[in-house]
């Protein structure tokens, strides 16, 4: 998959958690969290494309999975908390795996082309 998959999937993640978010009454400074991390995806990968080197490109990226993770804390707390129903939850954290593997894929690839 293209870097821009990667930016569009990301994108529209960011947007998911957002509606989602907004759906949450209450809770203002955990759903701030779930949206700054989420939302912080997307960024890191869209900045990664304009890095001034290899390195910083890898460095970008790793700060995406970082915040890839982070969301995931996030979205399981919302769920053992029963601030969200595991079966809503489902496809959001589906998404936010898809986009995990694919920047595992992306950091590898950068790192093996050095």
């Amino acid at each position: 998959m293209t870097e821009s998959k990667l930016r569009d999937l990301s994108m529209d993640f960011a947007v998911e958690v957002l509606q989602l978010c907004d759906s949450i009454k209450g809770h203002f400074s955990l759903t701030n969290q779930l949206e700054r991390s989420a939302t912080s995806i997307g960024a890191n990968i869209h900045e990664a494309n304009y890095a001034q080197s290899k390195a910083d490109f890898v460095a970008k990226l790793q700060i995406a999975l970082k915040e890839c993770y982070e969301t995931e804390y996030w979205l399981e707390l919302f769920v053992k908390s029963d601030l969200l129903d595991r079966e809503n939850a489902k496809k959001i954290y589906n998404d936010c795996g898809t986009i995990r593997r694919m920047l595992i894929s992306s950091i590898n690839t950068a790192k093996e082309n050095k």
